[in-house]
């Protein structure tokens, strides 16, 4: 097993070592993903979330193994640099790779288990929200630093951001699932708004968003506003194509 820490944490390597020994059974399962399977524990009192990540298949373990870095290492590494830009993410602890002669088998990634209030997706699901419409403009200020810094989350999705309000009424907000980004010198108008329009297709909630951004950029909140809900809706689309192509397969199969 390849392990690497931030150095502040190597001290916890026989505690993560036990976690992993025990993943299936013990820890406390946090959301449902089909791919890949994320639990949290306590450590000596370190609240600890590891991502264990799907095995890759023949050809991706070779890939992964030699060519390519690892998602776990890719989330590592990723954190670190939102961290010393001065981006919110979960505290970043270490990455476990279990290679074998043919290439990568399993990887972990260790970070710090969030204390959150709720999620951006929490926002179109509970209209009732606390705070909803401040939370809404103030994560515009959120993604337009992570956009100024020539950054582009590819899953930037409303339930990858987390946010929590402080004791001064403040909100901080948290990337989570950072094994996708790319890095430019900077980023257009539509690359910022395509980038927006992942994190929902509510029009309520893409206006504030929106307004809010438009008035950070200091461009057209009518023009921006509108290229963020065009750019939404085409997701949108796109996504029940796919599902009524899935439908029509699935007939076609039991058919």
């Amino acid at each position: 097993m390849e392990k690497v820490f931030n150095p502040e944490y190597k001290h916890f390597e026989d505690r993560f070592d036990s976690i992993l020994k025990d993943f299936e059974t013990s820890g406390e399962q946090v959301g449902f993903g089909k791919r890949n399977a994320i639990r949290a524990f306590d450590a000596a009192g370190l609240k600890v979330n590891v991502k264990s990540f799907k095995s890759p298949n023949f050809i991706n373990g070779i890939v992964y193994g030699f060519f390519r870095k690892s998602k776990a290492q890719r989330s590592f590494e990723y954190a670190n640099l939102l961290l010393n830009k001065g981006i919110g993410t979960p505290q970043p602890f270490a990455y476990y790779l279990e290679k074998k002669t043919l290439g990568l088998q399993r990887s972990y990634y260790f970070s710090q288990q969030q204390d959150i209030d709720g999620m951006f997706q929490t926002l179109r699901f509970e209209p009732e929200f606390p705070d909803r419409e401040e939370i809404i403009r103030q994560s515009a200020a959120f993604y337009f630093k992570i956009h100024n810094e020539g950054i582009e989350f590819m899953d930037n999705t409303g339930g990858n951001t987390l946010f929590r309000k402080r004791a001064d009424g403040e909100y901080d907000f948290f990337l989570v699932d950072l094994n996708r980004m790319k890095f430019h010198e900077s980023i257009s108008l539509e690359q910022r708004a395509k980038n927006l329009a992942k994190l929902t297709t509510d029009k309520q909630i893409n206006s504030v968003l929106g307004t809010a951004y438009a008035k950070l950029y200091q461009v057209d909140e009518t023009l921006f506003c509108g290229l963020l809900q065009k750019e939404a809706d085409k997701l949108w689309d796109k996504f029940e194509r796919k599902r009524q192509l899935k439908r029509k397969l699935k007939f076609w199969k039991n058919y």
